[in-house]
């Protein structure tokens, strides 16, 4: 195993960025991030705590749920979850985040980084609203750097095409679940009601 140890190694190895790639980083949203922003459905937040350990997490929403608030803010709403809250404890110790937002057929991603801020309540919460419900917090993301990344990866990995994907012969998220903890109390028979997608559909907003 031949580890990669310093910068100048990793830079032997890969060699210098091309210079469109290079100078790509901006600091204030344009009128294309904006529009990007509003036609995504999905993003997916990272974060990490003060010793460096790492959280992923996506989110999801009618499209455009993300909201600017100004050429360097945006928003993030929450909804009901699971209530581990690791990226929101994270940010309590770590401001720093990074977000990735897609859009579906879309082989680009936009990416945003910058500092994070947990806010309770809010005027523009009222225009958070989906099916009645207003968000639970929401996430301010003090915007450092933004750039529009590439399509390799999705194009690599066919995401977006399903001719592409592999066979699903995976078992169920109830049988998961179940052979991960097989002490909990509920039967998999059990589990599949509780995970099925018209129960999940009656409480994607509600607690």
């Amino acid at each position: 195993m031949s580890e990669i140890t310093d910068p100048d190694q990793l830079r032997e190895l890969l060699g210098a960025p091309m210079p469109r790639a290079a100078t790509k980083d901006r600091y204030t949203l344009h009128s294309l991030d904006r529009e990007w922003i509003a036609t995504s459905p999905f993003v997916v937040l990272a974060t990490s705590d003060a010793d460096g350990n790492c959280d992923a997490s996506p989110k999801g929403d009618p499209a455009g749920f993300v909201k600017v608030l100004d050429d360097k803010t945006i928003a993030i709403p929450e909804r009901p979850g699971n209530r581990r809250a690791d990226g929101y404890l994270n940010i309590l110790s770590n401001p720093h985040v990074g977000v990735i937002f897609l859009i579906p057929g879309r082989k680009e991603t936009l990416r945003i980084n910058g500092r994070a801020r947990l806010v309770s309540d809010a005027p523009y919460f009222d225009d958070m609203v989906v099916r009645g419900n207003r968000p639970i917090l929401a996430v301010e993301i003090a915007i450092e750097q933004i750039f529009h990344h590439c399509a390799k990866a999705f194009m690599r990995s066919g995401l977006w095409q399903p001719e592409k994907w592999p066979e699903d012969n995976l078992p169920g998220v109830a049988q998961i679940a179940k052979s991960l903890k097989p002490d909990m109390v509920e039967t998999v028979e059990e589990l599949a009601a509780y995970y099925a997608p018209e129960t999940y559909e009656k409480k994607l907003y509600q607690s």
